[in-house]
């Protein structure tokens, strides 16, 4: 694989790349940087950094190279995983106090050892195939809970979110690019019911709610704090810069390079 490439390896099952965390996902950063930002929190990722990315929460990052070179490992524990690990371990479980999305780990020389290890087990495809990749989670599990007991609080954790207060909720979070379906199932709803709650709150649909949002801040930033179109459109949940520009267009009758042009 040539340097400038961005590599990603993983173990477990793939994560797609909606800003929602469907698992709980340890991230190792071999090259590069990654800045990343969980709705409360701006969180930066140096070469040789790790952290545990909780799930059932929003967040986004963004990937800078080194010299033009971006390389990251993934391991994935999904829920599967995790009970079965439970079971076979019978792991008692510690208390976490932290709220944390992107969780800081307690630097051990364990941890680059681990990764050292995985090199020669991956695949053409940047995959550890079975039985090596249950046994290499097992062993990086085995690891961050010798090291910080009280991330069984978290790892162990299986309920699904409670119902919250979804006005404060959708307020603070509308600027991450999810599914209406990942909103209801955050706030603690079924999709029904957050309609519903939605409709009863805003007296709005929630798609159209969400893209009304993005495109006043959206306006804010390129007319008062002088950003480019380019530098905004992902942190404001639009895919593609060509949607945002013409979702701008159409909410305020101009193009976003109409502001741009004016400074």
């Amino acid at each position: 694989m040539r340097a400038t490439e961005i590599k990603s390896c993983y173990i477990g099952p793939e994560i797609s790349p909606e800003q929602f965390i469907p698992e709980h996902i340890f991230l190792y950063l071999a090259k590069g940087t990654i800045h990343g930002y969980d709705g409360n929190k701006h969180h930066i990722l140096n070469s040789g950094d790790y952290c545990l990315i909780r799930k059932n929460r929003l967040g986004r990052y963004n990937k800078v190279k080194i010299n033009d070179a971006f390389e990251k490992i993934f391991v994935i524990f999904d829920a599967s995983f995790l009970k079965r690990f439970q079971e076979k371990y019978k792991t008692n479980i510690t208390k976490f106090n932290s709220n944390d999305v992107f969780i800081q780990i307690k630097p051990t020389e364990l941890i680059p050892n681990y990764i050292q290890s995985l090199m020669p087990l991956y695949n053409h495809l940047g995959k550890i195939e079975e039985p090596f990749a249950e046994l290499k989670r097992e062993e990086l599990l085995l690891i961050l809970l010798k090291s910080q007991p009280e991330l069984s609080g978290v790892l162990f954790d299986f309920g699904k979110p409670e119902k919250i207060n979804l006005e404060a909720f959708m307020t603070k979070n509308f600027k991450f690019n999810v599914s209406i379906q990942r909103f209801a199932y955050l706030t603690g709803r079924s999709l029904s019911a957050f309609k519903r709650d939605f409709k009863e709150i805003f007296n709005d649909t929630p798609n159209h709610w969400l893209i009304t949002m993005r495109l006043k801040e959206a306006h804010f930033l390129l007319d008062k704090k002088q950003e480019k179109p380019s530098d905004i459109y992902l942190d404001l949940g639009f895919e593609d810069l060509s949607h945002f520009s013409f979702s701008f267009k159409k909410q305020f009758g101009y193009a976003p390079s109409h502001l741009t042009k004016m400074s």
